[in-house]
């Protein structure tokens, strides 16, 4: 079925609004801007959104694929299951764009407290509670130590991938392209439980 004329242009001042934020930054974005580019009046973007960041934040869940289902990772090998999680890229086909987008929104983010607040809770969450089962999982079937503080395992995890989406992806460094098995790696050989080898038993002494 055709996509409507209300649907179309919906899409269109997302597809501008990403565009823009992206080239110019949230802040030097202006709703006239956005409306001159998607070929939508002001007025009906007015109409479905109330101000610029009830906007971005629908931008984000756009570009981050919050509209997906998103895959379950529990295949029984925790190191697999980590890696497939940190490498999983919702709508991947805007990729290039969010990792244009993502400096300028954690720049906006930290000038605008109640902006980040609810940019963490509808699409940094979902990662986050995902590895968070998946630690917990870990240390209920015994592969991980029952002392891990799951809030640090997420730091340990998720760090590293944004270091390289906001630092390593625009200025340019010589971290490998697949950095989520050296990330896995490192954390399992912090919190992993170590096999425990049976003793050696000792003959007589003579």
């Amino acid at each position: 079925m055709a996509r409507t004329r209300s649907a179309t242009a919906h899409r269109n001042v997302l597809e501008a609004a990403l565009k823009l934020f992206a080239e110019r930054g949230i802040d030097s974005t202006s709703m006239d801007a956005i409306a001159e580019v998607s070929s939508v009046s002001k007025a009906t973007i007015y109409k479905h959104w109330r101000d610029k960041d009830n906007l971005c934040l629908e931008v984000l869940g756009y570009v981050h694929g919050t509209d997906e289902e998103l895959p379950t990772f529990d295949s029984g090998d925790l190191r697999a299951d980590l890696i497939a999680q940190l490498n999983y890229q919702p709508a991947a086909h805007r990729k290039e764009m969010k990792e244009r987008l993502m400096p300028h929104l954690i720049a906006y983010s930290a000038r605008n407290r109640a902006f980040g607040e609810q940019w963490r809770s509808r699409v940094l969450e979902r990662p986050r509670a995902q590895l968070r089962e998946m630690m917990k999982r870990g240390i209920a079937q015994g592969k991980l130590v029952k002392s891990l503080d799951t809030e640090i395992g997420l730091a340990l995890l998720i760090g590293p991938m944004l270091y390289r989406h906001v630092f390593v992806n625009r200025f340019g460094g010589k971290l490998p392209a697949d950095l989520a098995p050296y990330v896995a790696d490192a954390f399992l050989a912090a919190y992993a439980v170590k096999e425990q080898r049976p003793a050696r038993k000792r003959g007589p002494l003579r």
